[in-house]
């Protein structure tokens, strides 16, 4: 199957009302059980790969290669983004090595800052025809975090989200609606009536970022108060971890332990799949 475009699943989503998730890839076996998973569904999905990933990797070519090829041999709809990026050489490599899509990461700067920021990537990331996401507000649970998401002032403002999006010209926004990144477990609450208030006031697509401290029920409401790019890692992580530690005490050979993670992780992929609507 050939790879489509990031936007395209994402515009296909929003006319259905329903959601599109997008999944992380750390290593290679992240990135098949997500195909196999999107396989046995029926269900398109997003393989992501964050900068922090790449760096993991010393680079963004090999995984990219490496996920853009189990993306080639699947039967799946699948596309390829780039995520969390503020390393304008890493934004540059995008367009050379698979990516249709980029998250431009400016959301710890002031917001004038990250206004000026944001424009100019997403300037240069549209003249190489890629599609764009951004964050505004401040979603927790990054390592540099400043504060949590549920200090008083980082959750994003209808108002001040529709002029951002004015003002830098992104195809869609991440928001922080209550969510944090890195959760493993599920006892975050999203405000979902502040959801409901940024899709009245912004035009673009709305992200949901540290969607694994969610509960299930509270990702199939915010969809359908106008969410429809659902970010999932640190499930997949959890899920990994946990069955490669089932087996690691019998086993002293990479291949049986990798293949319990990859495993572990298509299951959870594939539930996650089925949480929404499919689009028609």
């Amino acid at each position: 199957m050939t790879l489509v475009p990031t936007a395209d699943l994402v515009a296909a989503a929003q006319a259905a009302g329903t959601g599109v998730l997008a999944f992380n890839v750390i290593t290679i076996e992240y990135a098949q059980a997500i195909a196999t998973a999107a396989e046995r569904a029926g269900r398109p999905a997003i393989l992501q790969i964050s900068q922090n990933a790449a760096r993991y990797h010393s680079g963004v070519s090999a995984i990219a290669a490496a996920t853009a090829e189990v993306a080639w041999l699947s039967s799946a709809t699948l596309s390829l983004h780039l995520d969390h990026v503020d390393d304008t050489t890493l934004l540059e490599r995008a367009p050379d090595t698979g990516f249709s899509s980029v998250m431009v990461d400016a959301s710890a700067l002031p917001y004038a800052a990250n206004v000026a920021a944001t424009r100019k990537a997403t300037e240069w990331a549209h003249d190489h025809r890629l599609w764009v996401e951004a964050e505004l507000g401040y979603v927790g649970g990054k390592p540099d975090a400043p504060a949590s998401a549920h200090t008083a002032g980082v959750r994003t403002d209808p108002a001040e989200a529709a002029r951002y999006v004015a003002e830098t010209g992104v195809d869609a926004l991440a928001v922080a609606v209550g969510s944090s990144h890195a959760m493993a477990d599920r006892t975050a609450s999203l405000d979902l009536d502040l959801v409901a208030a940024i899709r009245e006031a912004v035009p673009v697509p709305l992200v949901l970022h540290g969607s694994s401290g969610v509960p299930l029920e509270q990702i199939r409401a915010a969809v359908g108060q106008g969410m429809v790019k659902i970010n999932v890692g640190t499930a997949l992580n959890v899920a990994f971890t946990d069955a490669v530690r089932g087996v690691l005490p019998h086993s002293r050979d990479p291949r049986r332990y990798l293949a319990a993670g990859r495993d572990a992780v298509t299951e959870t992929v594939q539930r996650l799949l089925t949480l929404l609507p499919e689009a028609s």
